[in-house]
């Protein structure tokens, strides 16, 4: 059950408990954020830089639009293993060496992409362009989860859902960025080779900055009793609470089933809108659209989240407005001529579901603890790349080549496909995902309350009751 309004644990705790045991914040916290933030923005712009120019890159490389997507579905696959491994990187090894070791794949990946332009008479580039993606993916799995790790070694209470949502959003930003960027660099295909060098740019620079300025995984004086306790499970142990924790699995299930939605939209946007006859740029623009409502929307919620701790709440309430929006874009995307319409849902899928991302992954912790962090997001999100391949492969196998005249701008050189099924489909997966949130989802939130015990006792030991119920020594003659 959640706890009543009057029960739950807020700032004030945080700061009484800071006052009796010299619980301390570092202004450094704040670079380490940002470059977090700066290596999550630069993979996702990796990730999705071909999606918005899909046609154009098959028909440049002579690949299928299968290949095509496994450019972005690969993320999905390899952050299955690798998003274990990342999980006891996090909690056993340390967040600075994590950071660090990702922000040089991470760069890797984005300069082995340009081989195929750099070395002259390579046969196969696909190979290298996939190396390149797969590079990237490895690094995803750390970077993704980070921000909850983060926020909780180095942030005190009423700043981490804030923190969590600056980190966590920085990807989706990142994912704007290359909706914009690669239509308005790819006006032809002899432009590919600097759209892949530009994207190089972002991601040398978070390299040289995780290398140079992240000097240390944990502050010297932690910010909050929870961040003294952060990985007091250990790896097999933690993960063993959690798949035993009904509560956590049930939001597993449901947002990693989300994640995978919104994974799959992303990466298939434009082949779902061209088909239709819209623009590369008005695809981007919608692309961008659900990204800057996302951050605005996670922006308020998370300050508001942060002061009255109402996250089962934030999260339903925005699950279920997800799901209706979605069966909008559902209908609606398979007309033509609607780009207001389509542009103001995909405004409204932005503000309503990637507004509950960060509450979701605090949710997570909160209601698994006393799991760290590392472990409790990143199963969630390793689940929820899980769901995504298979939501991807499903939603591709079910469009069939449409034979009839079409207002398709798809320049792939080949047939269009029908997208209606696959659409409703997506719809009503997100509506099940909701259902089963708000009817099975229920929890206490344990690191709040273990954080509001340990300041009643703190306050109970050093309370003049206390002191003068100590036995006095007998006085000496």
């Amino acid at each position: 059950m959640v706890l009543p309004a009057g029960d739950r644990p807020g700032a004030d705790v945080t700061q009484a408990l800071g006052a009796l045991w010299d619980y301390r914040v570092y202004a450094r916290r704040w670079v380490f954020l940002l470059v977090l933030s700066l290596l999550s923005f630069s993979n996702a712009t990796l990730w999705l830089s071909f999606a918005p120019v899909a046609d154009m890159i098959a028909h440049h490389f002579l690949l299928s639009t299968e290949q095509i997507n496994w450019l972005s579905r690969v993320y999905l696959v390899a952050s299955i293993p690798s998003g274990v491994v990342a999980i006891w990187v996090l909690d056993s090894v340390g967040l600075r060496w994590a950071t660090i070791v990702c922000a040089w794949l991470n760069f890797a990946g984005s300069v082995f992409r340009t081989l195929p332009f750099m070395v002259g008479g390579i046969q196969d580039p696909f190979a290298f362009l996939m190396g390149g993606q797969s590079l990237c993916a490895l690094a995803q799995s750390l970077v993704v989860f980070s921000p909850a790790k983060l926020a909780a070694l180095w942030f005190p209470e009423h700043q981490r859902a804030t923190a969590n949502m600056i980190g966590t959003m920085s990807n989706p930003l990142g994912i704007l960025v290359a909706n914009l960027l690669s239509p308005a660099l790819v006006k032809k295909e002899e432009d590919i080779p600097m759209m892949l060098g530009i994207y190089i740019i972002p991601a040398g620079i978070t390299c040289l900055l995780a290398t140079a300025c992240l000097l240390e995984s944990v502050p010297p004086t932690p910010p909050s009793a929870r961040a003294i306790h952060s990985t007091s499970e250990k790896f097999l142990d933690g993960l063993k609470l959690l798949l035993c924790n009904r509560a956590y699995v049930v939001l597993a299930v449901c947002f990693g089933g989300g994640i995978g939605i919104f994974s799959s939209f992303s990466a298939l946007l434009e082949q779902v809108l061209c088909v239709r006859g819209y623009s590369n740029e008005f695809i981007g623009l919608c692309g961008a659209l659900f990204i800057v409502f996302g951050v605005l929307g996670a922006l308020v919620l998370s300050l508001y989240v942060d002061r009255t701790k109402l996250f089962t709440e934030a999260v339903k309430i925005g699950f279920c407005l997800t799901s209706v929006v979605c069966v909008a874009f559902a209908l609606v995307s398979q007309l033509q001529g609607q780009t207001l319409a389509l542009a103001a849902i995909c405004s409204l899928l932005g503000l309503f579901g990637f507004a509950v991302a960060p509450i979701a992954m605090e949710l997570a912790v909160e209601c698994s603890f006393p799991v760290g962090e590392g472990a409790a997001a990143g199963l969630i999100f390793v689940l929820g790349q899980a769901e995504g391949v298979l939501i991807m492969v499903l939603l591709t196998a079910l469009t069939v080549r449409r034979a009839e005249p079409s207002v398709s701008t798809c320049q792939d050189g080949q047939g269009p496909l029908d997208w209606q099924v696959s659409m409703l489909l997506m719809a009503g997966l997100c509506t099940l995902f909701s259902c089963f949130l708000v009817l099975f989802f229920h929890t206490p939130y344990r690191r709040l309350q273990a954080e509001a015990s340990a300041s009643c006792s703190i306050q109970e030991d050093m309370s003049p009751a206390t002191v003068d119920r100590e036995p006095h020594p007998a006085a000496t003659p």
